[in-house]
């Protein structure tokens, strides 16, 4: 069907770059469906970049591009998620997938029966009350 403000004449349907890139569907299209990572993985764990091989790069996809940039400087995975505008869980899946294919490092914060360190939320609570 035609739009008569159009002029008559059919359109084809928007191109990728012109779709709606805060779209929910392509960040879990890009974790093949998955919403679990292949690793437990807090997301105040620390990431930073590995120093890879260069051929470790040679399929690298345009988001673990944006990752291993971002993550040059030591950030959270709830960080990159939010500096990158995707998804806690779909961060979490690459976040971790890059860090088996030794693309980043992880340093884990240290849990006390499932619970984080007590020092620790005292901390944050304080700053919080700071602000």
């Amino acid at each position: 069907m035609t739009d008569p403000r159009s002029g008559g004449g059919w359109r084809p349907p928007p191109g990728p770059d012109e779709q709606d890139l805060e779209s929910p569907v392509r960040p879990y299209a890009v974790t093949g469906g998955r919403t679990t990572p292949r690793i437990e993985l807090a997301m105040e764990a620390l990431v930073c970049s590995a120093d890879a091989p260069p051929h470790a790069f040679a399929l690298i996809t345009p988001e673990y591009a944006a990752i291993s940039e971002l993550c040059r400087q030591v950030r959270s995975v709830a960080e990159v998620a939010a500096v990158l505008r995707i998804p806690l869980g779909v961060a979490r899946v690459l976040i971790a997938d890059m860090a088996a294919e030794g693309l980043l490092r992880l340093h884990q914060p240290r849990l006390r029966g499932g619970r984080p360190d007590p020092g620790l939320l005292e901390r944050v609570l304080s700053g919080l009350q700071r602000l």
